[in-house]
């Protein structure tokens, strides 16, 4: 499992965000269309009708996002010290992003959560935006496209790649 960008590749299976578990809402892309997931949201949007794939409310990667980030942590961790018993950590749920299915029955709105805790870099998110407007180009681009992305997620062993290796992969993908 690896995330690249805002998509989150587990084995051959690709997602918008991160993969979803239990009832989180999530968003897959497969060979025959968005498959839409989760409690609350369910469906199927064939490619032949998908016109537009675009992402919302991605958390961009910041200083202040990492900083927010560490300082919550150091403060449910005093408090896990200072209260041992009957306090126990709280998870804070990552962000959810939108993700916009534009079809010839009109648009749809799709929840996903962000895979990255502190956010993705401002090129990884314009990168992985690109990659979701080439799905929409037609049956064959989708079809090499979607192909190259699993593929690589069968052959990928480890977690997530670095930074520039993420960056490389996405402008491959999408050129």
């Amino acid at each position: 499992m690896a995330m690249v960008g805002l998509f989150w590749i587990a084995e051959g299976d690709v997602y918008v965000g991160a993969k979803p578990s239990g009832l989180a809402p999530g968003v897959r892309l497969t060979p025959e269309g968005v498959v839409v997931l989760g409690d609350g949201q369910s469906g199927l949007y064939l490619w032949e009708d998908v016109n537009a794939l675009l992402v919302g409310d991605v958390p961009v990667k910041s200083l202040k996002r990492q900083v927010g980030v560490v300082m919550n942590l150091a403060v449910e961790t005093v408090k896990e010290l200072a209260l041992p018993m009957g306090h126990g950590w709280v998870d804070e749920a990552p962000a959810l992003m939108m993700v916009r299915v534009e079809s010839s029955e009109g648009a749809h709105e799709l929840a996903a959560y962000a895979a990255a805790a502190v956010g993705y870099t401002p090129t990884e998110v314009d990168l992985s935006r690109a990659l979701l407007a080439r799905l929409t180009e037609g049956a064959a681009t989708m079809a090499t496209t979607l192909a190259a992305m699993s593929e690589w997620g069968r052959a990928w062993e480890g977690g997530s790649p670095r930074r520039a290796e993420r960056e490389e992969l996405l402008r491959g993908w999408v050129s």
